[in-house]
């Protein structure tokens, strides 16, 4: 029992005691900085029940907590507020708990742990990953890392976009201008490759466009009629006839652009447990919307079209079968969610997509729920807003996007840049610089973007986010490489912490112990959430504890050894709980910086 779940026990207790009252609720806050005490009652809601003032019911209450919780040893009441000092001896017990806790902050995961799948990244196969793809991996690989700390059984998971239209224009440009050159014989990661006949399928398209408009066509029937688009749409007909020559250059291009993804999401260090493909899941859900037919879930139109009446539920009409009996987004989406139970036998899943499929994950979900599956109350639409630069907005076939290698790289020279101005990192051979500045650049991206609620847009600054002061990667991995520093000259021999009995703790190194405390309800409440940002913000306000402890308190210098012995402890614990934190975000730190 956590020592506010048993100081609001006793409260209940108290108030019962002295005024025949049972309390529903009770309600905590931290204490201000300008009053002396660990957690703060706020007895004002208590006033609607029991007819006294607010400085008698705080000084009675006070009284009774003295005499029933041995971890409290004084108290004081400002107006409605009882604000509670705690024992030196209950924080050194505290720290002691959690340093003796090599996996503090999370919970084990046992055969009733419920069970989550994570998709995440389902990129297309017509392009490189870019700095959107970025935020959609950073967003799904973190929450899958704090749902597992939170106690969940994970897996993660994406859905590879692999055919339709856009595919087959990479295809066609490829077999009209690629001249049989591969990633090999090009030296280009496959991805780009196919990348580029994206963008070349478009220019060359644009130019048909206009050619037909100059010979008399008006441009809604020249986008139509342009022969390199009729040309796409008859290779996607030979494709799911299962021409062997158009399922030969599928596979090839494809397999190109995985290799590609590959490198990429080694370098990003992200990684799944299932690979779904479209290829083998677009005609997945219609035997389910057969079965909704019959149940009177979904209803038949004149035109043979299947669709779901959602308007008394705030939505609207949704179609899930075509009249020519093809499926769509949604019918695939049913089919593709119902095997993955099948498959895994999840209890719940959480789709990292961006906010312009608000909509869609609303119907699918109450499509599901409709349809009688109760895991469909557990699923989760983790919905974030776009990634922008000072450039502006990204547009695939434009060619104007930023590409996800390309951004890794421009951050791990920015890191360079910065570390060689600010010459810290003099011992260090070319190859220790080199691994450190890209654990540096990948740092600062990735805290960047974690650090910032899921739902909300993001322009995004290179150089801002390589700052080594504020609220940055590089800040806290700086902070940490410091700890690791006062570590290896403390040379700490044992891990008992000898105290002397009566020991008083500073101020600076209380209110560090009570910022570690905090680190376990932050993993549930970001698990909750589905909030990295709330690790991120943690750890940021643990090392601004931390900076402001190791300022004002002398931790290797002092003649005490039992002092010192303690303050090289609570520094390493600081520095286990960032590396842990910064692993949910996975952002490494480095020994030495």
């Amino acid at each position: 029992m956590s020592i506010q779940n048993k100081i609001e026990q006793k409260v209940k207790e108290a108030v019962s005691h002295l005024h025949k009252v049972d309390l529903a609720q009770v309600e905590f806050q931290p204490t201000r900085k300008d009053f002396e005490g660990d957690i703060t009652l706020v007895t004002f809601p208590m006033l609607r029940q029991i007819k006294t003032n607010p400085v008698q019911l705080g000084n009675a209450i006070g009284e009774y907590l003295i005499e029933n919780v041995e971890e409290i040893v004084r108290f004081n009441v400002v107006q409605g507020f009882l604000n509670i000092v705690l024992s030196n001896k209950f924080y050194l017990n505290s720290f002691e708990t959690i340093s003796k806790n090599a996996d503090f902050g999370r919970v084990r995961v046992t055969e009733d742990s419920d069970t989550i799948m994570v998709e995440y990244s389902s990129p297309n196969t017509n392009k490189p990953l870019h700095l959107g793809h970025i935020r959609n991996n950073l967003l799904g690989f973190s929450v899958a890392e704090i749902l597992k700390a939170s106690g969940k059984q994970v897996y993660k998971t994406q859905i590879i976009n692999d055919r339709g239209i856009h595919i087959c224009k990479s295809m066609l440009a490829w077999e009209r201008w690629g001249n049989g050159e591969t990633p090999d014989s090009t030296g280009l990661k496959g991805d780009k490759l196919v990348g580029n006949y994206y963008v070349k399928f478009d220019k060359e398209y644009k130019k048909e466009i206009a050619q037909l408009i100059a010979e008399g066509k008006t441009e809604d029937e020249a986008n139509v009629q342009a022969p390199l688009l009729v040309a796409a749409q008859e290779m996607l007909i030979k494709w799911e006839a299962g021409d062997e020559e158009v399922k030969a250059l599928w596979e090839k291009m494809n397999q190109w652009v995985y290799d590609g993804f590959e490198k990429t999401y080694d370098t990003l260090g992200v990684d799944f447990d299932k690979n779904y493909y479209e290829s083998n899941t677009y005609l997945l859900g219609k035997d389910v919307v057969a079965e909704g037919l019959e149940k009177g879930v979904f209803f038949r139109k004149d035109d043979g079209s299947v669709w779901i009446d959602l308007t008394e539920d705030g939505l609207d009409e949704k179609i899930v079968l075509r009249s020519d009996g093809t499926a769509v987004y949604m019918t695939q989406d049913i089919g593709t969610a119902i095997q993955r139970v099948k498959d895994f036998d999840i209890d719940g899943m959480v789709y990292t997509v961006g906010n312009e499929q608000d909509y869609h994950f609303k119907v699918l979900f109450l499509i599901l729920s409709k349809l009688g599956y109760e895991w469909a109350n557990n699923l989760y639409h983790l919905s974030y807003g776009m990634v922008d630069l000072p450039s502006g907005k990204m547009k695939s076939r434009e060619g104007t996007v930023v590409d996800a290698d390309d951004l890794i790289a421009q951050m791990t020279q920015t890191a360079k840049a910065i570390s060689e101005e600010l010459g810290k990192l003099g011992e260090y051979s070319s190859e220790e610089k080199e691994e450190l500045y890209k654990m540096i650049g990948l740092g600062a991206l990735k805290y960047y973007i974690l650090k910032v609620d899921p739902r909300k847009r993001i322009l995004f600054n290179p150089e801002e986010s390589v700052d080594f002061q504020g609220n940055t990667g590089p800040f806290i991995q700086y902070t940490y490489a410091r700890i690791q520093s006062i570590l290896r000259k403390a040379n700490l021999e044992k891990d008992t912490l000898n105290l002397p009995e009566g020991y008083e703790l500073h101020e600076k190194e209380k209110e560090l112990i009570k910022q570690l405390q905090l680190y376990p309800d932050t993993i549930q409440l970001a698990a909750d959430n589905h909030s990295p940002a709330l690790i991120a913000n943690y750890t940021y306000d643990l090392v601004k504890e931390f900076n402001s402890f190791y300022q004002n308190v002398t931790i290797l210098g002092t003649s005490d050894k039992a002092e010192k012995n303690f303050r090289v402890q609570l520094s390493k614990a600081v520095g286990d709980t960032i590396k842990s934190a910064f692993g949910l975000l996975g952002i490494q730190v480095p020994e030495r910086m």
